[in-house]
């Protein structure tokens, strides 16, 4: 059973998938408003609060697998048989752990919006985070996330945008991240920063959107490319005024995406590429 908190607007419609939304690391569903909003005429739409994160908090166990399987419970209990599922940063981990748990045959189309399928860098993977992050200087990020999270706040959710984003964006981001509970935090970051989905990456056989901040101060255009090499059916969207958040900083543009994305894998599914 799943035991996910849900924001959800619209109703579901014949032939057209649902439209499943999976927030980043210290957010929650609520930071898809205007996708819930603009989007509901068209489908059902569901944006989840993830383990330790928003109502769900500690309900469920604060990891990626977990919320994978909590994430594939929740479209079995529903009955989605078709869902157009965006991956926002930490979400598309959970995205790739469902699919890599539990199959793809209830995803009609993936976005996977700013993210790379390794977080931390090393010798053999340089397409991590911009900031260079690896394992020593995440030991440290890990013990600063429970003691010291109210400070740490105000730069995650500025690194959220492109430099210089517009001032409502930024503060609504921080008043919310400051919201988060540090513990449970601090164990979702330690399972995202395990988390290496290179190997499955050529087995995800559904199209993917990689939609990515030309901006953006997490990742960088590299690892797209590598990701585009790499799956059967992809394409690299660019955001070109965008940081880690299109959804957000291009709403408009981003919904577009989307709106094309429900239509395209509808009752025309797989006539078109992604």
């Amino acid at each position: 059973m799943s035991r996910l908190h849900l924001h959800r607007a619209g109703r579901r419609r014949p032939g057209v998938p649902v439209l499943i939304l999976l927030h980043g690391w210290s957010c929650h569903g609520g930071f898809f408003a205007p996708q819930l909003e603009a989007l509901s005429d068209l489908t059902e739409v569901i944006a989840p609060d993830l383990p330790g994160h928003g109502k769900t908090g500690d309900t469920v166990t604060p990891s990626i697998e977990a919320g994978a399987d909590a994430l594939a419970a929740l479209m079995q209990e529903e009955d989605i048989a078709q869902a157009v599922l965006v991956g926002w940063s930490m979400g598309a981990l959970v995205a790739w752990s469902m699919i890599e748990r539990h199959g793809s045959g209830r995803i009609a189309a993936l976005v996977v919006e700013d993210m790379a399928p390794r977080v931390i860098n090393g010798p053999d993977w340089t397409l991590g985070t911009l900031n260079g992050l690896d394992g020593p200087r995440n030991a440290v990020f890990l013990k600063a996330i429970e003691g010291q999270w109210p400070l740490l706040a105000p730069a995650t959710a500025r690194r959220s945008f492109a430099p210089g984003a517009r001032k409502e964006l930024v503060d609504f981001a921080e008043r919310e991240m400051r919201r988060a509970n540090p513990r449970l935090l601090a164990a979702m970051w330690r399972s995202l920063t395990i988390q290496d989905f290179r190997p499955l990456t050529p087995r995800i056989d559904v199209p993917v959107v990689l939609a990515r901040g030309a901006r953006s101060q997490l990742y960088g255009l590299a690892a797209a490319e590598w990701q585009a090499a790499h799956l059967p059916r992809a394409r690299i969207e660019t955001f070109a005024r965008s940081g880690h958040s299109p959804h957000l900083e291009e709403s408009s543009s981003f919904n577009d995406m989307l709106a094309g994305l429900l239509r395209r894998h509808g009752t025309l599914q797989g006539a078109e590429p992604a």
